[in-house]
């Protein structure tokens, strides 16, 4: 009999309006508002029965295992506490406390740090797994929500909301964060040729350096909490243009919609002082001066993905120009599905006693 798997994937997503508007305190005293697109890379999961009946941990593309005593909760390891995370409050919450013997595998299209939202993508992929597992029904807003809480509260890890979303949903998003807790989603109904020429458009770029975001967010919170005016002025207008990049997507001007990058890239910069490196702003000269139109580091800052947008006729010279750079050039689209899972193979009965 053929082995029996539970598979999910997230997409990972890129940040054009409003990054830091979803982080504490400023999305609960102000209200944030995020525009992002979720992109064909994507956190992979499986989830099989485990061979040797304890908990085996697997980050296939990093080449890293744990594995312990089917037990809960998890002790939390600071490779592994994602999926250690994950597990425990997954068991707690919808298996009453017991553990499970299993595998999980985990791998993404990135490497970390991308800036792309690989670790909340991951998360995500990793509670609708679960999901399948136990047939939870979860919706994708409560799939965000609890993949969310599992990094902010259970794990205490620094950050926003926004990537949890964006990877549950998938698609173009105005996403509206509080005052207050509440999470509204709002799926942007782009034009077809729209999307086709953002993606002609399109040149992403990683950097060749890896960030830690909490760094950033952590001198943003704190800038915020302190009443720092210029950052928390800089807040303030990358909110405001979020309103203006959705009427130039939703009008098809991706002139515009570069050049509100460009302006979203200065700001940002004004909310912590790590948020750019000499390295990053000379790579950005560069793209500029072979013919971008505009563009900005996705997420925090601090290295990972570059984006630019370009006249699609000038996007050799770009990449060529970014190629004399460490790092290297990703091929990609845009993806209207977000997270989802499905079972492998005709015995899943093993599957099923998972979750007995």
């Amino acid at each position: 009999m053929a082995e029996s798997f539970i598979r999910s994937r997230a997409p990972l997503r890129l940040g054009l309006g409003g990054g830091g508007t979803d982080t504490s305190p400023y999305a609960e005293q102000y209200g944030g508002v995020v525009i992002n697109a979720t992109v064909d890379l994507y956190a992979h999961v499986t989830i099989a029965p485990s061979q040797s009946g304890d908990v085996e941990l697997h980050l296939d593309d990093r080449e890293l295992f744990w594995s312990g005593p089917a037990a809960t909760p998890l002790p939390l390891t600071e490779e592994m506490k994602l999926l250690q995370g994950v597990y425990n409050r997954m068991c707690a919450d919808f298996n009453g406390g017991r553990a499970m013997p299993m595998a999980i595998h985990v791998s993404a299209d990135v490497p970390p740090g991308s800036g792309l939202g690989t670790s909340s993508a991951m998360v995500t992929a990793l509670v609708q797994a679960f999901n399948e597992l136990f047939q939870a029904r979860l919706s994708a807003y409560d799939v965000a929500h609890l993949a969310h809480e599992i990094e902010r509260i259970d794990l205490k890890l620094n950050g926003g909301k926004q990537d949890q979303y964006a990877a549950a949903f998938g698609g173009v998003n105005f996403i509206e964060f509080g005052p207050g807790p509440g999470v509204l989603v709002n799926p942007l109904r782009i034009a077809p040729e729209t999307a086709a020429e953002f993606e002609a458009s399109l040149v992403l770029f990683f950097s060749g350096v890896s960030r830690e975001s909490a760094r950033i967010i952590d001198e943003q919170t704190r800038n915020v909490s302190g009443g720092e005016m210029a950052s928390v002025e800089a807040m303030h207008q990358l909110k405001a243009q979020s309103f203006q990049m959705k009427q130039a997507l939703l009008r098809g001007r991706i002139d515009e919609v570069a050049a509100i990058l460009d302006e979203g890239w200065a700001h940002k910069k004004r909310t912590a002082s790590t948020v750019t490196t000499p390295e990053l702003d000379a790579l950005y000269d560069a793209a500029k001066a072979a013919g971008a139109m505009g563009g900005k580091v996705s997420g925090a800052g601090g290295g990972g993905f570059m984006m630019f947008l370009v006249d699609p006729r000038k996007r050799l010279r770009v990449v060529r120009a970014l190629e004399a750079f460490p790092g290297r050039v990703f091929a990609t689209g845009l993806t209207a599905g977000g997270v989802m899972s499905w079972r492998v193979g005709e015995d899943l009965r093993k599957l099923a006693s998972l979750a007995a």
